[in-house]
Protein backbone atom coordinates (compact mmCIF):
# COMPACT_ATOMS: atom_id res chain seq x y z
CA UNK A 1 0.00 0.00 0.00
CA UNK A 2 1.62 3.54 -1.30
CA UNK A 3 0.09 6.31 1.13
CA UNK A 4 1.31 9.66 0.83
CA UNK A 5 0.78 12.19 2.85
CA UNK A 6 0.69 15.28 0.89
CA UNK A 7 -3.20 15.39 0.85
CA UNK A 8 -3.39 15.54 4.81
CA UNK A 9 -0.64 17.88 5.11
CA UNK A 10 -2.01 21.67 5.60
CA UNK A 11 1.93 22.85 6.85
CA UNK A 12 5.14 21.51 8.04
CA UNK A 13 5.26 23.11 11.33
CA UNK A 14 8.67 22.51 12.00
CA UNK A 15 11.00 21.34 9.08
CA UNK A 16 13.51 18.37 8.98
CA UNK A 17 16.46 20.73 9.57
CA UNK A 18 14.72 22.92 12.75
CA UNK A 19 13.89 19.20 14.14
CA UNK A 20 17.14 17.79 13.94
CA UNK A 21 19.36 21.28 15.08
CA UNK A 22 17.07 20.97 18.42
CA UNK A 23 17.37 17.73 18.77
CA UNK A 24 21.09 17.80 18.92
CA UNK A 25 20.84 20.82 21.49
CA UNK A 26 18.90 18.87 24.19
CA UNK A 27 21.23 15.92 23.84
CA UNK A 28 24.17 18.44 24.49
CA UNK A 29 22.25 19.61 27.15
CA UNK A 30 21.25 16.38 28.75
CA UNK A 31 24.89 15.07 28.67
CA UNK A 32 26.40 18.01 30.42
CA UNK A 33 23.48 17.44 33.29
CA UNK A 34 23.86 13.64 33.37
CA UNK A 35 27.52 13.59 33.07
CA UNK A 36 28.83 10.75 35.68
CA UNK A 37 25.56 9.72 36.67
CA UNK A 38 24.74 7.13 33.82
CA UNK A 39 21.32 7.96 32.95
CA UNK A 40 18.12 5.72 31.95
CA UNK A 41 16.24 7.02 29.23
CA UNK A 42 12.44 5.38 29.58
CA UNK A 43 10.84 6.66 26.02
CA UNK A 44 7.19 6.00 25.73
CA UNK A 45 6.03 4.46 22.69
CA UNK A 46 5.62 4.04 19.96
CA UNK A 47 5.52 8.40 19.64
CA UNK A 48 8.68 8.62 21.12
CA UNK A 49 10.71 6.27 19.38
CA UNK A 50 11.97 8.31 16.56
CA UNK A 51 12.94 11.29 18.75
CA UNK A 52 14.80 8.83 21.32
CA UNK A 53 16.66 7.10 18.59
CA UNK A 54 18.27 10.88 17.30
CA UNK A 55 18.74 11.70 20.89
CA UNK A 56 20.40 8.84 21.66
CA UNK A 57 23.13 8.98 18.90
CA UNK A 58 24.16 12.64 19.77
CA UNK A 59 24.23 11.72 24.29
CA UNK A 60 27.69 11.61 24.03
CA UNK A 61 27.98 10.21 28.14
CA UNK A 62 26.94 6.20 29.15
CA UNK A 63 23.01 5.77 29.17
CA UNK A 64 20.47 2.85 29.01
CA UNK A 65 17.43 2.62 27.37
CA UNK A 66 13.91 0.96 28.20
CA UNK A 67 10.61 1.41 26.79
CA UNK A 68 7.09 1.72 28.34
CA UNK A 69 3.56 1.85 26.37
CA UNK A 70 0.64 3.64 27.58
CA UNK A 71 -2.70 4.24 25.99
CA UNK A 72 -5.72 6.81 26.24
CA UNK A 73 -7.35 6.13 23.38
CA UNK A 74 -10.03 3.96 22.47
CA UNK A 75 -11.24 2.92 18.75
CA UNK A 76 -10.25 5.92 16.97
CA UNK A 77 -6.96 6.54 17.05
CA UNK A 78 -7.69 10.27 16.71
CA UNK A 79 -10.44 9.67 19.69
CA UNK A 80 -8.94 9.80 23.70
CA UNK A 81 -10.53 8.47 26.12
CA UNK A 82 -9.04 9.95 28.77
CA UNK A 83 -8.06 6.68 31.51
CA UNK A 84 -4.43 5.81 31.11
CA UNK A 85 -3.49 1.83 30.87
CA UNK A 86 -0.01 0.11 30.52
CA UNK A 87 0.22 -1.55 28.09
CA UNK A 88 3.84 -2.62 28.18
CA UNK A 89 5.97 -1.78 31.54
CA UNK A 90 9.50 -1.00 32.19
CA UNK A 91 12.12 -4.36 31.71
CA UNK A 92 13.84 -3.04 34.75
CA UNK A 93 13.97 -1.94 38.20
CA UNK A 94 14.68 2.09 38.10
CA UNK A 95 15.18 2.28 41.84
CA UNK A 96 18.05 4.71 42.50
CA UNK A 97 18.48 5.18 39.21
CA UNK A 98 18.55 8.84 37.32
CA UNK A 99 15.44 8.23 35.05
CA UNK A 100 14.47 10.18 31.90
CA UNK A 101 11.27 9.92 30.93
CA UNK A 102 10.98 10.66 26.63
CA UNK A 103 7.39 11.84 25.30
CA UNK A 104 7.06 12.40 21.69
CA UNK A 105 4.44 15.29 23.07
CA UNK A 106 2.72 16.39 26.00
CA UNK A 107 -0.82 17.66 25.73
CA UNK A 108 -3.21 17.47 28.10
CA UNK A 109 -0.93 16.27 30.58
CA UNK A 110 -2.79 13.31 31.42
CA UNK A 111 -0.58 10.61 30.30
CA UNK A 112 2.28 12.02 31.39
CA UNK A 113 1.24 12.89 34.88
CA UNK A 114 0.26 8.95 35.21
CA UNK A 115 4.07 7.69 34.33
CA UNK A 116 5.37 10.17 36.16
CA UNK A 117 3.58 9.05 39.19
CA UNK A 118 3.68 5.56 38.80
CA UNK A 119 8.04 5.83 37.75
CA UNK A 120 8.12 8.04 40.91
CA UNK A 121 6.55 5.52 43.22
CA UNK A 122 9.38 3.53 42.10
CA UNK A 123 12.01 5.22 44.10
CA UNK A 124 14.92 6.12 41.24
CA UNK A 125 17.27 8.25 42.37
CA UNK A 126 15.99 11.65 39.88
CA UNK A 127 13.28 11.39 37.58
CA UNK A 128 13.26 14.23 34.93
CA UNK A 129 10.93 14.42 31.27
CA UNK A 130 12.24 15.31 27.72
CA UNK A 131 8.95 16.27 25.53
CA UNK A 132 10.14 16.55 21.47
CA UNK A 133 6.89 18.73 21.46
CA UNK A 134 5.47 20.71 24.05
CA UNK A 135 1.33 22.02 23.44
CA UNK A 136 0.89 23.91 26.49
CA UNK A 137 -2.35 25.56 26.19
CA UNK A 138 -4.35 22.07 25.99
CA UNK A 139 -2.49 21.40 29.32
CA UNK A 140 -5.55 20.00 31.83
CA UNK A 141 -3.05 18.64 34.61
CA UNK A 142 -0.02 20.73 35.03
CA UNK A 143 3.37 18.65 34.73
CA UNK A 144 7.00 19.91 34.78
CA UNK A 145 8.94 19.55 31.84
CA UNK A 146 12.92 19.58 32.24
CA UNK A 147 13.99 19.36 27.88
CA UNK A 148 11.26 20.43 26.21
CA UNK A 149 12.57 20.50 21.89
CA UNK A 150 9.39 23.04 21.22
CA UNK A 151 6.58 24.77 22.22
CA UNK A 152 3.61 24.58 19.58
CA UNK A 153 0.05 25.31 19.01
CA UNK A 154 -2.83 23.77 19.62
CA UNK A 155 -3.04 21.80 16.20
CA UNK A 156 -3.16 18.36 15.18
CA UNK A 157 0.37 17.36 14.62
CA UNK A 158 1.99 13.77 12.65
CA UNK A 159 5.28 12.81 11.72
CA UNK A 160 8.78 12.57 12.99
CA UNK A 161 7.29 9.36 15.23
CA UNK A 162 3.62 11.19 15.71
CA UNK A 163 0.98 9.02 14.13
CA UNK A 164 -1.72 10.00 11.86
CA UNK A 165 -3.95 7.09 12.16
CA UNK A 166 -1.00 4.69 12.85
CA UNK A 167 1.29 6.05 9.57
CA UNK A 168 3.85 9.00 8.62
CA UNK A 169 5.39 8.12 11.52
CA UNK A 170 8.88 8.05 9.15
CA UNK A 171 8.59 12.05 8.25
CA UNK A 172 11.26 13.73 9.12
CA UNK A 173 9.25 16.90 9.95
CA UNK A 174 6.36 17.90 12.16
CA UNK A 175 3.30 18.34 9.72
CA UNK A 176 0.21 19.88 10.98
CA UNK A 177 -3.39 17.97 9.56
CA UNK A 178 -5.54 19.65 7.35
CA UNK A 179 -8.00 21.52 9.21
CA UNK A 180 -10.73 19.95 6.55
CA UNK A 181 -9.38 16.89 8.17
CA UNK A 182 -9.63 17.62 11.96
CA UNK A 183 -12.11 16.19 14.25
CA UNK A 184 -14.88 18.64 15.65
CA UNK A 185 -12.43 18.84 18.59
CA UNK A 186 -9.14 18.29 18.41
CA UNK A 187 -8.16 15.44 20.81
CA UNK A 188 -5.57 15.46 23.57
CA UNK A 189 -2.50 13.52 22.91
CA UNK A 190 -0.89 13.05 25.61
Amino acid sequence: MDVAYEPYLGEILIDAEAVQRRVAELAHRISDDYRGKMPLLVCILKGGIVFLVDLIKRIDIPHSVDFMAVSSYGAGARESTGAVRIIMDLEQDICDKHVLIIEDIVDSGRTLHYIYNLLRARNPASLRVCTLLDKHERREIDVALDYVGFDIPNKFVFGYGLDLDEIFRNLPFVGVLKDELLPKETPPRG
